[in-house]
């Protein structure tokens, strides 16, 4: 059974900073490529970031400078480092990890912004 879990996420006021993490179960971690989405609320899914699995990252423009993303293939675990937090960084931020045939989810983590 495949498991995405997130943690991490919380209430920050604006500048400030939170690390999201994933934690995979039941795939061969290593063969897939891993993301970050966020949905605010009224908005579609965005893509926030991605990193394969060779290590090549991509970023949104809204994110570029402030967030990084990492893997750790040994922990199985992906992770969102967040600087400079925006009040419109506000969202549930979901765990992707997909190849060329499947695509799963984790459940979501709310990261809200706010002084």
């Amino acid at each position: 059974q495949v498991k995405l879990v997130e943690s991490g996420g919380g209430l920050v006021q604006p500048g400030g900073s939170l690390r999201l993490s994933c934690a995979a179960s039941g795939i061969i971690f290593s063969s897939y490529t891993t993301a970050w989405y966020r949905q605010a609320p009224g908005k579609q899914r965005e893509l926030v970031a991605n990193i394969t699995n060779v290590g090549s990252t991509n970023y949104a423009d809204s994110v570029k400078g402030r967030f990084t993303i990492s893997r750790d293939n040994a922990k199985r675990a992906v992770y969102l480092q967040m600087n400079s937090l925006k009040p419109e960084d506000t969202a549930v931020y979901y765990c992707n990890c997909r190849n060329r045939w499947l695509s799963y989810w984790g459940q979501g983590t709310q990261v809200t912004v706010s002084s």
